[in-house]
């Protein structure tokens, strides 16, 4: 007897999206740090669940709670003080997106560009080549933190390999990319990226505490 076919949602992982397998799901989701994921039985529920909050589906487990760092909290002896860190933060994914980068010592923002339409993960992309284009331009030397390790590759690979459609409504978001992937195409740099270990330090300083 045939299984019947599902349809998992994830909100939450390396590309968010609706896949048609457990196998992509997993593939999305396996140790990613706050995945959220489910299936459903239709494609007409997986597709209004997607365009909702994952907290009407998934109850969120106290437990796995990255705890949120104070400005004044001392940073951990292995994490370098002087350092930029950034962060997106998206409004539904796709949904209004935003993106930042805090130097790590003093907690001071440095740049902020947003709210555009997108997702969490072209928004960590961006961030990190703007920080990247941002040290090169004023010849200063300090490494990069960010917490997505998918942004880390796409920045390594200089290509944002994101799934979300070209349309009218993402085409201003889409010439951003363009120019970014442009600017790695054309320069070099000796800037560190290094990955934030949000387990063992809690939430990057750029995070945006929206959590």
């Amino acid at each position: 007897m045939n299984k019947k076919p599902k349809y998992y949602v994830v909100w939450q992982g390396v590309e968010p999206g609706i896949y048609e397998t457990w196998e992509e799901c997993l593939l999305q989701t396996k140790g990613f740090a706050g995945a959220k994921y489910k299936s459903f039985e239709s494609m007409q529920e997986a597709e209004e669940a997607f365009a909702s909050s994952p907290y009407d589906y998934v109850k969120p487990k106290a437990e796995k709670t990255t705890p949120a760092r104070r400005k004044d909290a001392p940073l951990p002896p292995e994490v370098l003080e002087n350092s930029l860190a950034v962060d997106a933060a998206c409004s539904g994914n796709p949904g209004q997106m935003e993106y930042r980068g805090v130097h790590v010592a003093s907690r001071q923002q440095i740049f902020h560009f947003g709210p555009l339409y997108g997702t969490n993960n072209i928004g960590e992309f961006l961030a990190i080549v703007h920080g990247l284009a941002l040290l090169k331009q004023k010849n200063i030397q300090m490494p990069i933190y960010s917490d997505s390790v998918n942004a880390i590759g796409w920045v390594k690979k200089k290509q944002c390999k994101t799934k979300l459609e070209r349309n009218e409504k993402t085409e201003e978001l889409f010439k951003l990319i363009e120019r970014a992937e442009k600017w790695l195409a054309q320069n070099t740099y000796t800037t560190q990226i290094l990955k934030w270990d949000t387990k063992k330090w809690g939430e990057i300083p750029a995070d945006f505490g929206r959590k």
